[in-house]
C-alpha cells in the first residue's frame, strides 16, 4: 500500500503497479474472485481487516490504497472500520463520484486512494482523506504518476522517488514489464528508501500490477517472501464480464 505508479498508454490502456509495505507477519491471501454487494471483484485479501489495498471490479474500476494522507499522522486507538473496506465499497459503487461525495469518512484512518474508472472513457482520480477533510480530484492521463505513503516516507524521500521515476521514464520504454522492473529495483542499495524497502518491522511484501489493454484486464501478484507469482486475466473462466 505504499508505492504506487500509474502510466496511461493510450487507447484506453494503462498500467497501475503497487508495492505493499507491511509487517512480515500480517497474513494475506493471494488474489481471488469475490462477489461483494452484488459486484464481482478481484483482490488480494488482508486477513486481519477483511479488506484489501488493491482491486478491480466489473464496475469497470480499479481502486488502490496508500496509508496516510498528505503527511504522517498519529494513530487513534480505534477506528470505525478498516480502510480496506473503503476500497471494496468503492469497487462496488455504480457511480463513484457520487459515492465519494456521500461517503462517511468519519473515524476512518487517513489514506490516499488512486482510482481508475473506464465506464465512459478512462479517468484517473485521487482521493486524500486527511482525517478531517476529503480532497478529491481528477488527474491528467498524459503525465505518469507515482505516490509514496506518508506514513513511511518524508517529503524528501517522496521527491527522491519521483526523481527515480522521472529518470526511468527518460531511459526506458514504458510497458508492464519495464514498470515491474522499476518497482523491483529503483533505488536499490538503500533499504530505508528503496522501492523494495526493508526496515525489519515493515518491508515490501508484494507487488501487484494491473494492466488494461483494449481487449483484456489482468492482475499479476508477486509475493516476495516466497517468490511466487499468480495472475488472473479477465479473459479467463474467472473473467469479470462487462
Amino acid at each position: 500500500m505504499c508505492t504506487v505508479s500509474f502510466i496511461y498508454k493510450g487507447n484506453d490502456a494503462f498500467v497501475l503497479t503497487s508495492n505493499r509495505d507491511e509487517s512480515p507477519v500480517r497474513k494475506t491471501e493471494k488474489p481471488a474472485v469475490y462477489s461483494v454487494a452484488n459486484t464481482k471483484m478481484i483482490f488480494p485479501k488482508d486477513e486481519v481487516g477483511g479488506g484489501t489495498w488493491i482491486g478491480m471490479s466489473n464496475q469497470k474500476r480499479v481502486v488502490c490504497l496508500l496509508n496516510g494522507g498528505f503527511t504522517a499522522h498519529e494513530r487513534l486507538q480505534e477506528y470505525r472500520h478498516s480502510r480496506g473496506i473503503v476500497v471494496k465499497d468503492f469497487l462496488a459503487s455504480a457511480h463513484i463520484e457520487k459515492t465519494v461525495a456521500d461517503y462517511n469518512f468519519d473515524k476512518i484512518e487517513p489514506f490516499t486512494i488512486v482510482m481508475v474508472d473506464w465506464n465512459e472513457s478512462v479517468q484517473l482520480f485521487e482521493l486524500v482523506w486527511d482525517g478531517t477533510h476529503k480532497h478529491f480530484q481528477k488527474l491528467s492521463l498524459e503525465t505518469p504518476h507515482i505516490w509514496s505513503s506518508s506514513m513511511l516516507y518524508s517529503e524528501d524521500m517522496k521527491q527522491l522517488r519521483r526523481d527515480w521515476f522521472s529518470d526511468f521514464q527518460q531511459k526506458s520504454a514504458l510497458h508492464a514489464a519495464s514498470i515491474m522492473h522499476f518497482h523491483k529495483t529503483a533505488g536499490i542499495g538503500n533499504p530505508e528508501v528503496d522501492v523494495i524497502m526493508d526496515r525489519f518491522f515493515v518491508k515490501t511484501i508484494s507487488i501487484t500490477q494491473i494492466e488494461k489493454t483494449s481487449e483484456s484486464l489482468s492482475m499479476k501478484y508477486h509475493h516476495l517472501p516466497t517468490d511466487e507469482t499468480s495472475e488472473i486475466n479477465f479473459n479467463s473462466k474467472e473473467a469479470l464480464h462487462e
